[in-house]
């Protein structure tokens, strides 16, 4: 099958390039040679199965799960392979909101939005409590959410905590979770204005793995389809609907039948 790629600018580095990652985890090859690009200030999302090595793309991006071999640079830099120092303060250019939030249920909203800043960078208590209100605010929460605990809000507002966490230290690249997933159309809506709104006014580059196609359409400049453990289409959000590629034709619109049924049939026959 053909790969259709985006090309971006041929002077300017990109922020992030990807080239023949591949991971393994025993005999199960989830990552067969992930080759993406993401120019600055750029917002890609990835669809694909659940399954297909969409997470693991993210984790070995961080650093999170080391990529058996291939080449991952941010800024132009190699990070495959670097040592701890230089990966730490790679990862400290990056903010992340996870599947269901992963918020620390102990700590109270204004010690989740601050938590990296406080290790990191020793701030204290007052400055803390000043910039978790600050961000928060931004994202349409009251100031007196700040002294609350997780179990207390509701899914939408831990999703805005999540997000204000992921953005109280003003990343260079924010990578999100299935940032919509369980939540109701309109609050899912609301989410991704707030984050078109953050990626914006950062001028951050975003990563983004979904499966909601509403809220793709929403918030991606450009789409990566991963399926097999290679990318089989990247390109233009508005080009997603005529890609003439079975696969993302049936993901995209959602139909039961197709290529990626049969695959998945198939699979479990032979499992």
């Amino acid at each position: 099958m053909a790969k259709k790629t985006q090309t971006g600018s041929s002077t300017a580095v990109p922020k992030i390039e990807m080239q023949g990652v591949m991971k393994s985890f025993g005999g199960k090859h989830v990552l067969r040679g992930i080759d993406l690009i993401l120019n600055a200030e750029e917002s890609v999302t990835l669809i694909g199965t659940s399954g297909c090595g969409k997470s693991i793309t993210l984790k070995c991006l961080l650093g999170l799960i080391t990529a058996d071999s291939g080449s991952i640079k941010v800024d132009g830099t190699e990070i495959l392979g670097t040592d701890r120092t230089t990966l730490e303060a790679m990862r400290r250019r990056f903010g992340m909101t996870f599947q269901f939030g992963a918020l620390f249920d102990s700590l109270p909203i204004w010690e989740n939005v601050t938590f990296r800043l406080r290790h990191q960078q020793k701030m204290n208590r007052t400055d803390a409590r000043d910039l978790a209100v600050d961000t928060i605010t931004q994202l349409g929460l009251s100031p007196q959410v700040i002294d609350q605990y997780p179990a207390e809000l509701s899914g939408g507002m831990q999703k805005r905590v999540a997000l204000a966490r992921a953005i109280a230290d003003k990343p260079e690249i924010l990578l999100f979770d299935e940032p919509t997933s369980g939540l109701d159309p309109i609050t899912g809506g609301v989410i991704d204005r707030l984050i078109i709104d953050a990626v914006k006014r950062l001028g951050a580059t975003a990563m983004t793995i979904s499966h909601d196609m509403a809220s793709v359409r929403r918030i991606a400049d450009k789409v990566a389809m991963i399926h097999n453990g290679v990318i089989i289409w990247c390109g233009p959000v508005a080009e997603m609907d005529e890609t003439g590629i079975p696969e993302v034709d049936q993901f995209v619109h959602g139909r039961a039948e197709g290529p990626l049924t049969t695959a998945a049939k198939e699979e479990a026959r032979r499992g």
